[in-house]
């Protein structure tokens, strides 16, 4: 394929060839006509922009030389720039993908003279971001149009007018969320603390509620949102003390907006059993509130029992803080595990065997297959070992669990080994490691 010298967007996704009877999901179907969507309408509004589609599993120079991890991706590139494509990330209706051009073409701003215009801007969607800026060239209002272009499904306005800053009684360069016409965050610029990528990940959360409840529609907008730390709470909607367990969860996500993201985790929805599972929650332990760190998988537990604000903010602050101690889990260890030449391992018994200092231990880290329920139960998307994304190639996700999350995929065997270990971070299908 030869770059032609305009704009042009790729839509780089894998093919379906080797399973014919298999179907796009609902997102991923959605997906792909939002993007036909946007690729007509802006056919008639900027005839210079061209989308097209790379099928990577037969294009497989493009994807090494485009590193392509995750499908379906989107690249922009601009002007035939091959070394510098623009992607574009958690874009999903066809207005936004327009938007998202037009931003990267032309001014991302709106730019506001009066109080009349901005109230108009404000009270036009239910969210709307203003920049209140003494000057509209260089320094921090470049980050907020950087922002702004990162962000096509909320309205954006910026504004240097003396009387819109009375308006509003600001007095430093900010940026102001607003919902409903009321402003809910203001976020001062000073100091150079801000950044794109910071500023960014705040937006985002005020598209979504405090408190997501998980369930196969969110977890789309939950990985659109690119905040690296959830903490989830699991207990039953129907329990005495939920009203209360919820108000105090809510509560505390007010504090840490942007820098954790707060998930409701039903126990009596039957679909998140695998999810009860890979956290060892049981009937017992609920409620129960875990915090997961989507870089490193590592999960910690809260140390109280009680789903109290102050509890809540102290487990929070104390992991933000690089204080909390990491969770470790581990299944029973099996009556039968010395049976067999190949031992069943788990976290509780590795130790004692693979570090034993009278021998050589050859272990065999490897994923447990799926158990049926577990497939039957959600879409085949959501058969997420990672092995089984290539094959499918539908949607998989850029981070260990979607679609249901399939902690599951941490349940290792040495050669027969599940559980977590405090020593060992495993990263591949199967992995097969000497321990002397």
């Amino acid at each position: 394929m030869q770059f032609q010298r305009h704009p042009l967007s790729f839509q780089l996704r894998p093919s379906v060839k080797l399973h014919k009877d298999i179907h796009l999901s609902g997102p991923s179907q959605s997906l792909a006509e939002e993007f036909a969507e946007a690729a007509r309408q802006l056919k008639k509004e900027i005839p210079n922009v061209r989308f097209g589609k790379v099928d990577v599993s037969d294009q497989k120079d493009l994807k090494k030389e485009f590193n392509i991890q995750e499908f379906p991706t989107v690249k922009f590139f601009v002007n035939g720039d091959r070394k510098n494509p623009i992607d574009c990330k958690g874009v999903r209706e066809a207005s936004a993908f327009i938007t998202w051009v037009k931003r990267r073409l032309g001014p991302s701003t709106v730019h506001i003279n009066s109080t009349d215009q901005t109230e108009a801007i404000i009270e036009a969607e239910e969210l709307a971001v203003i920049g209140f800026f003494k000057e509209l060239h260089g320094g921090a209002v470049e980050i907020f149009y950087e922002t702004a272009r990162d962000v096509p499904e909320l309205p954006f306005g910026v504004t240097a007018t003396e009387e819109v800053f009375a308006s509003y009684g600001i007095r430093k360069d900010t940026a102001v969320v607003f919902r409903k016409g009321k402003p809910v965050h203001n976020e001062v610029f000073e100091d150079s603390k801000q950044n794109k990528v910071e500023l960014t990940r705040l937006i985002k959360t005020f598209t979504m509620d405090l408190v997501i409840e998980y369930n196969l529609e969110t977890s789309v907008k939950i990985f659109d949102v690119p905040v690296e730390n959830h903490i989830l709470l699991f207990t039953p909607k129907n329990s005495e003390t939920f009203n209360k367990t919820y108000e105090n969860y809510e509560s505390a996500a007010v504090e840490f907006r942007g820098k954790i993201m707060f998930i409701l985790v039903d126990t009596n929805e039957t679909r998140n059993g695998r999810v009860f599972e890979y956290f060892r929650i049981t009937e017992v332990d609920v409620p129960a509130v875990r915090i997961l760190n989507l870089t490193s998988d590592a999960r910690y537990k809260m140390p109280a029992d009680e789903v109290t604000v102050e509890n809540l903010r102290s487990f929070c602050q104390s992991y933000l803080a690089g204080k909390a101690k990491q969770h470790v889990s581990s299944e029973e260890i099996p009556e039968d595990w010395d049976k067999n030449p190949v031992k069943v391992l788990v976290g509780k018994n590795f130790n004692q065997v693979a570090f034993n200092k009278t021998k050589n231990v050859f272990v065999m880290f490897s994923f447990f297959h799926l158990h049926s329920h577990w497939s039957h139960s959600l879409p085949l998307p959501a058969l997420l070992l990672r092995t089984s994304w290539i094959v499918l190639c539908l949607e998989p996700p850029p981070r260990p669990y979607r679609h249901g999350w399939p902690y599951q995929e941490h349940e290792l065997q040495t050669a027969s080994l599940s559980g977590s270990l405090e020593h060992a971070s495993i990263s591949t299908t199967t992995r097969c490691t000497l321990v002397p």
